[in-house]
């Protein structure tokens, strides 16, 4: 369901960039759709040994998937576990966090700010009026300060966005995931998924949903939405007796941590739905190996992936937004684990995997390849406490 253009705007934003452990490129598009609602963020010095990738895929309009692409790996800086090293943690309370800053006087304000089913200039003057007299900071601590004004009781956006994260330092990749858009690893040639599509028929999005009070028609949380995890739609987070984990679609990201390879790890792709309509994981991981070989530019990689994604008529399958994010590793990983490491195959698809592999100590067990709605475990450093 959209709303289509006549003919497709196939114009593209691209943009490469590279550190010292990788280097990347990404594309995205807006296609058949009347209007784009996908951001993103590619950071390579988060911090002097990590980087930060993310896709935000919106419904309902741009502005929250803007808001997470602007903030969100600010917040992942701001708490306490990651000057610890815990960076699952942080980054799970920073996918918490956005909801929270997008409530009352200053969430209105940033969110008119960035425009969109807001009157954008009334929002501009009113911020005028309402800032706080010191500025957002840049500093380690979390410094979104309260304001007063017509609109403090302001409950939070109806749109939303889904995110997928992954943040790299040195042989650790760490993924975060709420919603649709997919992480996928090209290991040794082998698509595995680094995150799970969360879906409302999933058994434990289901049971959650049913639980706060929710119902599932046609595949849609109240009929509505066809995700189970997203940042913003508060309307479906209004339970005042439960916590934002057990609302009826909740931010909560599964956290995945994954130890690379140094021989066996190839890239990385980050993607929104609109991409892995078309192609499976494992299309999509051949795809890329067999235009690296004629193609050094990761953008225009990406590219010709939207390019061949994108439906030659309105409707279906290639017509809504792309973005996708190529993160190539540069060899050789420092430290990382023996090579044959592989993260092993969901039961039912032992094939994938060879004979004796097993994930390592600190990566989740995950489907190989396609058989990405799989009941699978999130990793310890994603659950809520």
């Amino acid at each position: 369901m959209g709303v289509y253009l006549s003919t497709p705007k196939t114009e593209k934003f691209s943009e490469d960039g590279e550190n010292d452990r990788v280097r990347y490129g990404l594309s995205s598009m807006q296609g058949w759709r009347a209007a784009m609602e996908d951001a993103h963020a590619a950071i390579t010095d988060l911090d002097a040994s990590t980087s930060f990738f993310g896709v935000y895929d919106g419904h309902g309009g741009k502005v929250v998937a803007k808001f997470c692409a602007k903030y969100l790996h600010q917040q992942v800086l701001k708490h306490e576990p990651y000057l610890q090293g815990d960076i699952g943690t942080s980054v799970q309370k920073a996918f918490f966090r956005m909801d929270e800053m997008m409530r009352g006087q200053r969430g209105w304000r940033e969110l008119a700010a960035l425009g969109d089913r807001l009157n954008k200039f009334s929002g501009m003057i009113e911020g005028l009026i309402w800032s706080p007299r010191n500025g957002d900071g840049n500093g380690n601590t979390d410094d979104w300060a309260f304001e007063e004004g017509p609109h403090s009781d302001f409950s939070g956006p109806t749109s939303g966005c889904t995110a997928n994260v992954a943040i790299i330092r040195e042989n650790q990749l760490i993924v975060a995931n709420a919603g649709d858009s997919r992480c996928v690893i090209s290991r040794k040639g082998q698509a595995y998924n680094l995150s799970r599509d969360h879906k409302p028929d999933l058994e434990v999005e289901r049971e959650r949903i049913l639980k706060a009070g929710g119902f599932i028609h046609a595949g849609r949380v109240n009929g509505s939405l066809n995700l189970a995890r997203a940042i913003g739609d508060m309307e479906f987070k209004q339970n005042k007796f439960l916590p934002a984990e057990k609302q009826i679609v909740t931010a909560d990201p599964d956290i995945n941590i994954v130890d690379l390879c140094d021989d066996d790890d190839d890239f990385i792709v980050l993607a929104c739905d609109g991409v892995w309509d078309c192609m499976s994981s494992q299309q999509l991981v051949d795809f890329i190996h067999e235009q690296l070989k004629s193609e050094s530019k990761l953008s225009a990689v990406c590219e010709k992936v939207l390019d061949r994604c994108l439906a030659p008529t309105a409707g279906g399958e290639g017509c809504d937004n792309m973005t996708m994010i190529l993160v190539q590793f540069k060899k050789p990983i420092p430290s990382g684990p023996s090579p044959g490491n592989e993260p092993s195959a969901s039961p039912g698809d032992e094939s994938s995997a060879s004979p004796g592999d097993e994930p390592s100590a600190s990566s989740e067990k995950l489907p190989a390849s396609d058989d990405v709605n799989a009941e699978t475990k999130p990793a310890e450093s994603g659950s809520s406490s």
